[in-house]
């Protein structure tokens, strides 16, 4: 029933009671002849809105008229039952055992799943139709409302066959550990789990949930393993950054968002994190943890020496190191020629001030002074800290120049017309080096640990710290 037709039911039977016992609150009535009048209003029947013709009791009458003289015209408006939504003749574990039954058998009926139950055993109770209705709707658990849902999660239930076909990726809140400053924080672990394998991909633990974690663990899979099919995740803050779609966009990765408050589909994750509440948190002594640094590494020696080692009901007994292992040819490798360094950095818009600077995240930077005035587009690496980035100037899709840290004191000193001069680009957006660059690292060279990915320029794939 709708909030709107059961407000009109209501305004309804207020009326009908006060038309009944008004006259009744007279004052200048003497008990008898109150007594009178209810006996009289009881031996005939009415028209009770909602239940046809009928008679009332005397008690009915006069709890009316109490609830009149105690609580205005409001009082008389019927209020929901105290036991609404339960059955009084089930026992809560009764009725527990016939809504789990009634979600797992989406397509029988409620009177069926209680026959059942009652012919095994599980339920000695009788409860009427309309009792077992009230309960059965108040669950939500309508057979077409069930039916819609069973249809709903089979288009998403995830049963993937290759690996990095579906990466489910969330964030779990752990302990609390101490921050550098001292401060206990929680620590929540951010974890890519492949669907097909239930292997752990990327895991770390931060102090926040962020975009830029999320995109860090993007980058290793893509590095360390292959190209992702397609990610899986819920509409947290950290899935739903601007900067993040458009560095997927790029990179044709679909991301595909559950429902607000339907994690169903997320179930194998959420597995996950339990069997790391149950497995690893719950053997852990929190006051022996000294950084987020020494929790992360217990955690990745538990992940690879215990998770991925062990028998996983889900993958008919085999552990999800060897299912990756015999299903790793399947994987698609990344382009060669994608340059994912390029691919993952930040990008902004400023418009030149008149001293020809910009800010970036409450700083200052220097740009030539042919520049004043015009909109420009900046790239950065959000994980090297501002005053230590590299910020490039785009502008009309062409890389120009590279911006500084203002320097106030030498600026005083500098005519803005060398701005222009002062800094050299080579084509790839690098100043010219004194020494070679030491050379990249293959994601082959890594272990299979779901860690850290060495970029050889001093970067993990986590960024610094």
């Amino acid at each position: 029933m709708k909030e709107a037709e059961r407000e009109h039911r209501a305004a309804q039977m207020a009326d009908f009671r006060f038309k009944l016992v008004a006259e009744l609150a007279n004052p200048y009535l003497s008990a008898a002849q109150r007594r009178a009048l209810i006996a009289e209003k009881a031996s005939i029947e009415h028209d009770v809105p909602g239940a046809g013709r009928r008679r009332l009791s005397e008690a009915c009458i006069r709890k009316w008229l109490t609830l009149y003289r105690k609580y205005g015209k409001a009082g008389l408006e019927p209020r929901s039952r105290r036991d609404a939504g339960s059955s009084r003749v089930l026992s809560r574990a009764e009725a527990a055992l016939l809504l789990n039954h009634l979600e797992e058998k989406p397509h029988l009926n409620a009177t069926t799943v209680l026959r059942e139950l009652q012919r095994s055993g599980a339920i000695i109770s009788n409860p009427s139709t309309s009792s077992l209705s009230r309960l059965v709707r108040s669950a939500g658990l309508q057979r077409e409302k069930r039916l819609r849902k069973a249809a709903a999660e089979k288009n998403l239930k995830f049963d993937f066959f290759a690996p990095l076909e579906c990466v489910q990726a969330d964030f779990m809140y752990a302990l609390k550990i101490p921050d550098p400053e001292g401060r206990l924080r929680h620590a929540l672990l951010l974890a890519f789990l492949d669907d097909a394998t239930r292997r752990v991909l990327y895991a770390t633990f931060s102090f926040s949930e962020s975009s830029i974690a999320f995109e860090a663990g993007i980058k290793h899979i893509l590095s360390a393993h292959g190209r992702i099919g397609r990610l899986y995740c819920d509409n947290g803050s950290p899935f739903v950054s601007s900067q993040t779609r458009r560095i997927l966009d790029s990179l044709a990765l679909v991301i595909v968002h559950s429902r607000p408050g339907k994690p169903a589909g997320r179930g194998k994750i959420e597995r996950f994190f339990r069997t790391v509440r149950d497995q690893f948190l719950g053997n852990l002594d929190a006051n022996s943890l000294s950084s987020i640094a020494d929790l992360d590494q217990r955690f990745h020696s538990w992940l690879e020496s215990e998770y991925h080692r062990s028998p996983h009901r889900g993958l008919g007994g085999q552990s999800p190191l060897d299912v990756w292992l015999a299903k790793a040819h399947h994987i698609i490798p990344l382009d060669p020629t994608v340059n994912l360094k390029d691919l993952f950095l930040h990008e902004a818009t400023r418009k030149v001030h008149k001293d020809s600077t910009i800010t970036l995240d409450g700083v200052l930077f220097e740009v030539p002074s042919i520049l004043i005035g015009e909109r420009i587009k900046l790239r950065y690496d959000p994980h090297i800290p501002v005053q230590r980035r590299r910020l490039l100037i785009y502008q009309d899709g062409s890389l120009l120049e590279e911006a500084r840290l203002v320097d106030s004191y030498a600026n005083a000193r500098v005519r803005r017309g060398d701005l222009q001069h002062s800094i050299q680009v080579t084509e790839e957006g690098r100043q010219p080096e004194s020494e070679p660059p030491a050379p990249r690292r293959r994601p082959v060279d890594n272990s299979l640990s779901a860690s850290r990915l060495d970029w050889g320029d001093g970067q993990n794939s986590e960024g610094q710290r």
